[in-house]
């Protein structure tokens, strides 16, 4: 238990359970202090990740744990600020739609091989993350003091953040499906291949 908790998976729980704080400020209308929630979840996910690789404390369950609270912070914000219309609709349906799409494709690769893949971040799934936290910020931040001067940065950087997400998602599809043929390939098939290679250097 007390592995379990420590300094990096607390940290981590403490992300999850700013999510309805999060929810619960925006809907109130008291976007400083809503800002304020989401900049300290995104500073605790930068900690908790540094601690964890100095430290070598983040267990399993944190490891799991740690990119479902960002996903879900994100969706959550997303899904929040498109009903308020302070995000375009089509943004929030591209950064949902991108994350189910990619929940469904494991748990119907699971189904089909019983096996798990290994999920490995992206360079794109990274830079599209990055990009979704900023439009939020941005959002927040003219929610909270209007700025008409920042509406051009925040429009490239809509435009910028939907289209990284679009292919990150794209990537992890072509992953999925590579990783599937792989997958499906008979295991006397792959065992033979270095046989067949060792009696052809021995005929030679």
């Amino acid at each position: 238990m007390l592995t379990v908790l420590n300094l990096p998976n607390f940290l981590t729980l403490l992300r999850i359970v700013a999510i309805p704080c999060f929810l619960i400020l925006l809907e109130d209308y008291r976007y400083g202090e809503a800002l304020a929630v989401f900049v300290a979840a995104g500073i605790t996910d930068g900690l908790d990740g540094a601690i964890a690789r100095l430290t070598h404390t983040k267990t399993t369950l944190g490891a799991y744990l740690d990119p479902a609270a960002d996903k879900l912070l994100l969706l959550s914000a997303f899904i929040a600020l498109g009903f308020m219309h302070a995000v375009p609709r089509w943004l929030a349906v591209v950064v949902i739609s991108r994350d189910v799409i990619i929940v469904l494709g494991y748990f119907l690769l699971f189904m089909l091989t019983q096996r798990m893949m290994q999920v490995q971040p992206s360079i794109f799934g990274k830079a599209s993350t990055f990009l979704q936290l900023t439009a939020v910020a941005l959002v927040l931040v003219s929610l909270w003091r209007p700025e008409p001067a920042l509406e051009p940065l925040r429009l490239v950087v809509f435009y910028v953040a939907g289209t990284i997400t679009a292919v990150a998602g794209l990537q992890y599809m072509y992953r999925g499906l590579a990783w599937l043929a792989l997958a499906e390939v008979p295991p006397a098939a792959a065992e033979s291949k270095p046989r067949t290679g060792t009696g052809a250097r021995r005929r030679a």
